[in-house]
């Protein structure tokens, strides 16, 4: 049916009902567009896509369990992600594959040019790699985002104010062994780098810091250089072997060792015959042991009685020529107790005798004090006998000495040295 058969009232009614689907439907798509925006905006957000995010790169032997995607990992965190894998030219015979990464705002900060380095290590069984950037320990930010300018030495030495200027070089003296200023110091010892021969200086603007990488360090120059699209840092890389390089290293190695240990298995089976013919000896020699231990078991049976051991160790006739032994030898001893006590007695006599003895004489030496001078008075006289016999004529061969040797001559007396001769 035409639109121009309908009556006026259902025209205006379809006309309100085509105006509210129009406003359904623009909604539905402001909402479908907003959503979809709203998604876009979130994952980027998630993803990183809004972030600053600095290029680093490092050669590794083989690209093996890698991929372009895959994250890059520092402390536990992922913090960016592998952009590009290439084969470095088939003349350059010292790197294999170039690997670019990039790492999000704002953890390139944690990279620094001592300590920084990149591993590339085993993440499961599979043959699955990840790589992986450790913090830095010291020296300089592989990056910089303040702007840097070359000036002459005679302009920075007119500017007013220095403080808001830091150094972008390293600046070493004349002989380059004595480094005399470090990157990022302040423009404090101006005279002392004019001195050293320093014409040119590159310096970084502290008042200003730009979203954007402006400089980035040339390890070699000591210095940081203007950075491009182009510019990438490079990090010293460790790499360890696949698991199924490590595998195959294994399976290589029990290979190799597989003909020992079937050889330790042949020796090991030589022992075991051994170790069951020298059982079987062994049993034959304890069945002939057993009487003996049998033996032994019986001799020993009665040891808990009072002195049995005795009477296992001294037969009955050694028994009793000892005990015929020890009556005589307690009977001498009895003898000899008897004899020395009878002894001991007649010398106590003898020393009361004598005592009674030397008494006497000291009674009579004290009774008779001239005794002592007439007895020294007799041998004095009985001493001028003899000497007077030896003078004698018929008397002089008896007493004749020997010839011998002379005694040396007496030395003479010593003397005070106050002493004189009388």
């Amino acid at each position: 049916m035409a639109l121009q058969d309908l009556t006026p009232q259902l025209r205006t009614r379809l006309s309100r009902m085509e105006r509210a689907v129009g406003w359904f439907v623009t909604l539905a798509m402001a909402l479908l567009a907003f959503g979809f925006v709203y998604y876009v905006y979130h994952t980027a957000e998630r993803k990183g896509w809004f972030l600053t995010k600095a290029p680093y790169f490092i050669y590794t032997d083989r690209a093996t369990g890698l991929k372009v995607g895959d994250p890059v990992m520092l402390m536990g965190l992922v913090v960016g992600q592998i952009t590009e894998m290439d084969p470095m030219p088939a003349a350059d015979f010292q790197h294999n594959i170039c690997v670019k990464f990039e790492i999000k705002d704002p953890y390139y900060g944690y990279l620094w040019t001592l300590g920084s380095r990149a591993k590339v290590t085993t993440a499961d069984l599979l043959g699955k790699r990840e790589l992986e950037v450790t913090r830095g320990t010291g020296g300089y930010p592989t990056y910089v985002f303040n702007p840097l300018r070359e000036v002459p030495m005679a302009e920075a030495q007119s500017w007013p104010d220095l403080s808001k200027w830091l150094l972008a070089q390293e600046v070493w003296d004349a002989s380059g062994t004595n480094l005399l200023a470090k990157a990022k110091t302040p423009l404090t010892n101006l005279a002392a780098l004019a001195a050293a021969g320093c014409t040119n200086l590159i310096i970084m603007d502290t008042r200003e810091e730009r979203k954007a990488m402006t400089g980035i360090w040339n390890d070699q120059e000591g210095r940081y250089d203007p950075c491009t699209q182009k510019s990438r840092y490079q990090l010293v890389v460790d790499e360890s072997a696949a698991v199924t390089e490590r595998l195959e290293k294994l399976v290589s190695q029990v290979e190799q060792a597989l003909p020992n240990f079937l050889r330790l298995t042949n020796q090991l089976s030589e022992v075991l015959s051994n170790s069951a013919s020298l059982t079987s000896n062994l049993n034959a020699a304890v069945l002939d042991v057993r009487p003996i231990v049998a033996n032994l078991s019986a001799a020993t049976a009665h040891l808990d009685q009072p002195g049995a051991l005795g009477a296992w160790l001294l037969p009955t006739n050694l028994n009793h020529q000892l005990e015929g032994t020890l009556g005589s030898a307690d009977a001498a001893m009895a003898s000899v107790n008897t004899n020395l006590t009878a002894l001991a007695e007649n010398l106590g006599r003898s020393l009361d005798h004598l005592a009674n003895l030397t008494s006497n004489l000291n009674g009579q030496v004290a009774a008779n004090t001239n005794i002592l001078g007439e007895i020294s008075r007799t041998i004095v006289d009985a001493d001028s006998f003899v000497q007077g016999l030896k003078r004698h004529w018929l008397l002089r061969s008896a007493f004749r000495a020997k010839d011998t040797n002379a005694p040396p001559a007496a030395p003479p007396p010593l003397h005070s040295p106050k002493w004189s001769e009388p």
